[in-house]
């Protein structure tokens, strides 16, 4: 330890670059909360990354990768808030894989991130709001934007032949941001919104919900919430009440949870999220289940991606420093460079120790665009016969 902590001192000294022997990164995630049923695979799939960084024995000389975890609970800014600042102030995190709901994450970036200057990389904050906030190059996301998610959504709609629906939201900015895109791009393509209306989660009983969207009518109920929250009980208030019996549904309501709780009451109903196909995704989902990870859960593709592009950006900066990560995020993320697919971490690195370029493609076809978002692609699925069955990629 000593004749480490020498050495360090003199690489400090010489090219002013800190290592440690421990680079923490915050895991913060909604493991209580409306999305709970989704966090543990989230969490897995990033840390199977750091994992494979670690493994592979190529990464920063003495350095290891060790994950730090926190609740974000999806909904709470303030909780959120004060686990993130834990994570920094206390853990010593370097960067964040996280946060996963959009409200939370805007109020971590905001309050955390930012003023400390830790890179925050989230996997499943979709708010479009999140586009263009103010962040000083230190956010970025895996998954692509609810701004493109309501454009698919109107899509699949229209090309099942429903012109008419009734919307409801969960009553927060993930919601509303997605509300906004998907009545826009519903409308755009001729289709009839008979009624907008917010929900809260956590209520006992949406018997009122669903009598104000039943009164306004339309063919199938649009739900953008969350399955282990409001959505599922919109839903299960509809089905009780007989107001619909078919849902279209965004990438919140997408769980097993969801298929464990209603079955095949919801048969028929169909819906979008972020997901990909190709040698990545085949791959990441061939290495998560030999790691006893769920690969097919919400958000684990993008999970892991996000972890293993916070390490990419360590070694392309030569250091295990938030200042790195923020600096060279992109730069592994996009080409020119070698591709590398899940399970390839380890070539990676060597390719960046000879000074060569990668190109990060991940589980997901990883492209970022602007200032660091997502291009993302979607799955179409429907559910039969009480499963989750892919339609077509988007």
């Amino acid at each position: 330890m000593k004749k480490w902590l020498l050495a360090s001192a003199a690489s400090l000294l010489a090219t002013g670059a800190v290592q440690a022997e421990d680079a923490k990164i915050g895991v913060i995630v909604g493991f209580t909360g409306p999305i709970e049923s989704l966090a543990p695979a989230m969490a897995a799939s990033a840390e199977l990354a750091l994992s494979e960084v670690n493994d592979s024995g190529k990464f920063l000389e003495g350095v290891t990768l060790v994950p730090v975890r926190a609740d974000s609970t999806c909904i709470d800014a303030a909780a959120a808030t004060a686990a993130a600042e834990r994570l920094v102030t206390t853990d010593g995190v370097v960067a964040i894989m996280g946060a996963d709901c959009s409200g939370v994450t805007g109020a971590v970036l905001s309050n955390v991130a930012m003023p400390n200057g830790v890179p925050m990389v989230s996997p499943s904050a979709t708010s479009p709001a999140l586009s263009n906030v103010e962040d000083n190059g230190l956010f970025f996301r895996t998954a692509p934007s609810d701004a493109r998610q309501g454009e698919v959504l109107a899509d699949i709609l229209t090309e099942r032949g429903i012109t008419s629906v009734a919307v409801t939201y969960t009553n927060n900015d993930y919601g509303k941001g997605f509300a906004d895109s998907f009545d826009a791009a519903f409308q755009a393509v001729g289709g009839a919104i008979t009624l907008t209306a917010p929900h809260e989660d956590g209520k006992g009983d949406y018997s009122a919900e669903i009598g104000a969207l039943a009164s306004a009518g339309g063919e199938v109920l649009v739900v953008l919430g969350y399955s282990d929250a409001g959505g599922k009980g919109i839903i299960q208030a509809a089905l009780d009440s007989g107001a619909f019996d078919t849902f279209a549904m965004g990438d919140g309501m997408y769980s097993d949870a969801l298929l464990a709780d209603l079955g095949n009451d919801i048969d028929g109903s169909f819906g979008s999220i972020p997901w990909a196909e190709g040698d990545g995704a085949t791959a990441f989902s061939e290495l998560a289940t030999a790691a006893g990870v769920t690969a097919e859960s919400s958000y684990t593709r993008e999970s892991y991606d996000a972890a293993a592009l916070i390490a990419l950006a360590m070694m392309k900066g030569g250091e295990p420093s938030s200042a790195a990560v923020a600096a060279n995020l992109l730069d592994v993320a996009n080409a020119p460079g070698e591709p590398i697919l899940p399970g390839e971490l380890g070539k990676a690195m060597e390719i960046i120790a000879d000074g060569g370029e990668v190109d990060y493609v991940g589980a997901t076809n990883v492209e970022l665009v602007g200032a660091g978002e997502a291009a993302g692609s979607y799955r179409y699925y429907e559910i039969k016969d009480g499963a989750f069955s892919t339609v077509s990629f988007k």
